[in-house]
């Protein structure tokens, strides 16, 4: 088939011996409060991928992980929320990658990429940037992007920027739009996110905190999504898997161009999955998302708020039925 892009051999990741933050081949020391891997954490290994490394324009090594069973299709490219990481998608790609590549990134600060030793840098045009690399890296021409909350701007970004990269956009619970009520209880939550000790405290946090949104979990699979978020350090404790000082500084001005205007001069096939009873991208909003565009596909994904987690039958369906539509053009 005429989709499958060029790949170019990378460099499969290798963590051992990484103490420091790498900035154009000098060892930095740790941050204050963010212990980096002197060994490997069999925990954090997943069967099914392999984990490459590419450098940033400004020296980072960020991370992704790469699918790749060798079908013909469309690229997919997943692009995870604010505090999340590319071990979100692992149901996922295994899922999807008998059709498709599969990659899925760890932006800077996240998973098993550099932590920024300047935190103004966890800005949306840097992540932007960080993207637009990650492909060249990668030999991806064209690829359909999918991003989570704020993964989703970061693709509808890149996608009005470079839109010949792009084959097809999906958005997961994310439009160009965010409801108060759902920015609300992200600010309420963030104050009562505490230290955790061991796995079974830093399970019941995720469960306090994304319960609303995930109601049909069990045990195991809150346990798997918990550890999917957090990394257990040398001293056996689970800690957030992310430099603690994103989020901490306001957006600059010029960082998102107007929403709506960067929203409707999309042209690509866009796919936009709603969780049914999101906060965050509502009914309304999704419509009126149609309504600009409509050849806009609009899926509603049952019993789940912000964010669906892709695995369910309803994510499932239309993904894969997109998917294929995207690799008949």
């Amino acid at each position: 088939m005429k989709h499958r892009s060029r790949f170019r051999a990378a460099t499969p990741v290798s963590i051992a011996g990484r103490s420091g933050l790498t900035d154009r081949g000098k060892t930095m020391a740790p941050l204050p409060g963010a212990t980096r891997r002197s060994t490997p954490d069999p925990a954090r290994f997943i069967a099914g991928d392999v984990e490459r490394r590419y450098e940033s324009r400004d020296g980072l090594s960020l991370c992704y992980r790469d699918y790749d069973g060798g079908g013909e299709g469309w690229p997919l490219l997943c692009i995870p929320g604010l505090s999340r990481n590319s071990r979100d998608f692992h149901r996922l790609a295994l899922a999807l990658r008998p059709a498709r590549r599969v990659l899925a990134v760890d932006l800077r600060g996240r998973g098993l990429s550099d932590y920024d030793p300047d935190g103004d840098n966890y800005r949306l045009p840097t992540y932007v940037v960080d993207i637009a690399g990650l492909l060249r890296h990668a030999g991806i021409d064209r690829a359909v992007v999918l991003g989570s909350s704020l993964g989703g701007v970061v693709a509808m970004m890149l996608a009005s920027e470079q839109p010949a990269k792009i084959a097809g956009l999906v958005l997961n619970d994310i439009g160009p739009e965010i409801a108060r009520a759902g920015l609300a209880r992200i600010r309420e939550q963030a104050g009562r996110l505490g230290p955790v000790w061991n796995w079974d405290e830093a399970c019941a946090q995720t469960r306090e905190i994304h319960g609303h949104a995930l109601p049909d979990l069990d045990d195991a699979r809150w346990m798997e999504y918990t550890r999917a978020a957090y990394r257990e350090g040398p001293d056996g404790v689970p800690r957030l898997d992310l430099d603690p000082r994103i989020g901490e500084r306001p957006a600059r001005p010029g960082d998102l161009p107007d929403p709506w205007t960067m929203f409707t001069s999309l042209s690509m096939p866009t796919l936009v999955l709603r969780g049914e009873h999101s906060d965050i991208l509502t009914r309304e909003t999704a419509e009126r998302m149609q309504a600009w565009n409509p050849g806009l596909e609009l899926a509603t994904v049952s019993g789940r708020g912000h964010a669906p987690l892709l695995d369910e039958a309803d994510s499932l369906a239309a993904l894969e039925a997109f998917l294929a539509r995207a690799d008949a053009l």
